[in-house]
C-alpha cells in the first residue's frame, strides 16, 4: 500500500504570516485537528479531506512550482515557491513527516505550522517549524506541550496568537520565564475577527472576564513594552475576503 496523507486542499498563495510573509507558498493543508481554538479560521479543514498518496502531492507540487523554475532558481535563498504543511493539525498524521523530509531532499524550503500540542522532534532538522503558544482566549491553554521548548532551534518561530488583554499578558510572561527571545523569531499574531461563515459551534468560547484588545492596541502596547517580538496580522485576510479559501 501506497503511503499516504488525508488533505484538505493543496494551493499556491502568498505566506501571510510568520517572518516568511509575502512569499510565495505552495500550501498543503491536512485533514484533522484535535483542538477547537475560539478563533480558528479553518474549522472546515477538521473532516473535510481526501486521502492522497504521498507521490501525489509531491507532483502536485511540482506543479504549481514549475512556473519559479528558471535560471537563477538555485540561487534563491530561501528557494521559492516556499512550501508549507498546516491544517488542521499536520503532526495528527504520521506520513507527514516523510513528506517533509522528501521535500526538504527535493530541494524545497519547507515550513510547518503546528499548534504546540504535539511533539515536534521528529521532524527533519532542515523544517522551519513554526510553533503556536496556545494564549488563554484560544480556550485551549492546557494543551501547550512545553517540551517542544526544549527542542526549538534559531530557524523555528514561536507564535502567540493574541485576541485579549489577557493573552498579552499571558504571553510576555512566558517569554521572560523561558528566556524565549533567546531562542528564535516570537510572534504576536492579532486575532483577525471571524466572518460568519467562519464561525462553528464545536470552536471552544472564550473564557469569561477576558478584555478583547484591537490590533492597535497590541501595536502600540509591543511599542511601549520594548518588546522583541515581531508584530503580524493575517496578510490573506486583507487581500482576499476573510472566508475565502485557497489563499
Amino acid at each position: 500500500m501506497p503511503a499516504t496523507l488525508v488533505v484538505n486542499e493543496i494551493y499556491l498563495s502568498l505566506q501571510g504570516e510568520s517572518t516568511f510573509a509575502g512569499l510565495p507558498c505552495v500550501f498543503i493543508r491536512l485533514t484533522g485537528c484535535d483542538l477547537r481554538c475560539s478563533y480558528c479560521d479553518t474549522a472546515y479543514a477538521f473532516t473535510e479531506g481526501k486521502k492522497r498518496p504521498l507521490t501525489e502531492i509531491l507532483a502536485t507540487v511540482h506543479a504549481l512550482a514549475a512556473p519559479f523554475a528558471g535560471p537563477n532558481a538555485k540561487a534563491r535563498i530561501p528557494k521559492l515557491p516556499l512550501v508549507e504543511l498546516t491544517g488542521g493539525e499536520p503532526l495528527l498524521q504520521k506520513n507527514a513527516v516523510p513528506l517533509m523530509q522528501q521535500l526538504c531532499e527535493e530541494g524545497y524550503s519547507v515550513l510547518i505550522e503546528t499548534s504546540g500540542a504535539h511533539d515536534i522532534s521528529g521532524i527533519d532538522p532542515r523544517v522551519r517549524r513554526i510553533v503556536d503558544m496556545k494564549c488563554p482566549s484560544s480556550g485551549e491553554l492546557a494543551r501547550n506541550l512545553l517540551a517542544n521548548l526544549a527542542h526549538l532551534r534559531a530557524t523555528d518561530e514561536i507564535k502567540f496568537v493574541i485576541g485579549t488583554a489577557e493573552d498579552y499578558a499571558w504571553a510576555v510572561a512566558q517569554i521572560a520565564a523561558h528566556q524565549l527571545d533567546a531562542v528564535c523569531p516570537l510572534l504576536f499574531s492579532w486575532v483577525h475577527p471571524l466572518a460568519p461563515e467562519q464561525q462553528n459551534p464545536v470552536l471552544k468560547k472564550i473564557p469569561a472576564g477576558q478584555t478583547p484588545i484591537s490590533r492597535r492596541d497590541l501595536a502600540e502596547r509591543i511599542i511601549a513594552d520594548a518588546l522583541p517580538v515581531r508584530f503580524q496580522i493575517q496578510q490573506h485576510k486583507i487581500i482576499w475576503p476573510a472566508e475565502q479559501r485557497g489563499v
